[in-house]
């Protein structure tokens, strides 16, 4: 569950020194953030994460002992809520799309700007997917090259339930422009879920994506 008028507790994992400080120091910054734990590695971030529980870890690709993609997928499979903002250096299609698809929330270019990583975190803390539009043709891209799967049959409602996701809207927010109930909601995700054989929000979009559900 995502923090509501609480500090967002944040874990940085950046093995490059003077990138973690500029992130720690970004973080720090802002009175709606509380930084509860630095990494320099892969191995440490993940007893971190299990240590201290963060809302959100923003955690480096390339990382020692164990990369980034390595580090979310121990997570999920220990079902940790935790949201991942994923930083690389490079915006690579194939990367993108592992990651989204292995449960990432957000993926960010190390070169985006702390006003960038700043909303993304809030975002992915709200429950929201953050794909920025490079990222997204990466990913389309990549799912061209992989071809598509069978599309699973979505009511018209599911459609746009799906779309609105894809678009990063929280639960809420799709309620107020659906003018549906929160359970009405959660309903309609949990059968996305089902339907894409997936189990967060990340992972339904990457797999809609693939299968050609969205454009």
């Amino acid at each position: 569950m995502s923090p509501v008028g609480d500090r967002i507790r944040i874990l940085v994992a950046e093995d490059h020194p003077l990138f973690r400080e500029a992130l720690v120091a970004t973080i720090r910054s802002r009175p709606d953030f509380e930084l509860v734990g630095e990494a320099a590695d892969g191995r440490a971030a993940l007893e971190r994460a299990r240590e201290t529980r963060p809302d959100v870890i923003v955690l480096d690709l390339k990382l020692p002992e164990l990369d980034g993609l390595q580090v979310l997928a121990a997570l999920r499979r220990e079902s940790s809520p935790v949201k991942v903002v994923l930083l690389s250096a490079f915006l690579d299609g194939a990367i993108a799309y592992e990651a989204v698809a292995a449960g990432a929330e957000a993926y960010l270019s190390k070169d985006a700007d702390r006003d960038r990583v700043c909303d993304t975190i809030a975002a992915v803390a709200r429950g929201e997917t953050v794909l920025a539009p490079e990222i997204q043709a990466g990913i389309a891209q990549e799912i061209r090259s992989r071809g598509t799967t069978s599309r699973p049959a979505l009511s018209p409602r599911e459609q746009e339930v799906l779309a609105l996701v894809a678009e990063g809207h929280s639960a809420p927010d799709i309620g107020k422009q659906l003018y549906l109930s929160p359970a009405t909601v959660k309903g309609h995700l949990q059968s996305l879920y089902e339907k894409l054989g997936v189990s967060d929000r990340a992972a339904a979009v990457a797999e809609a994506m693939r299968r050609g559900l969205l454009e």
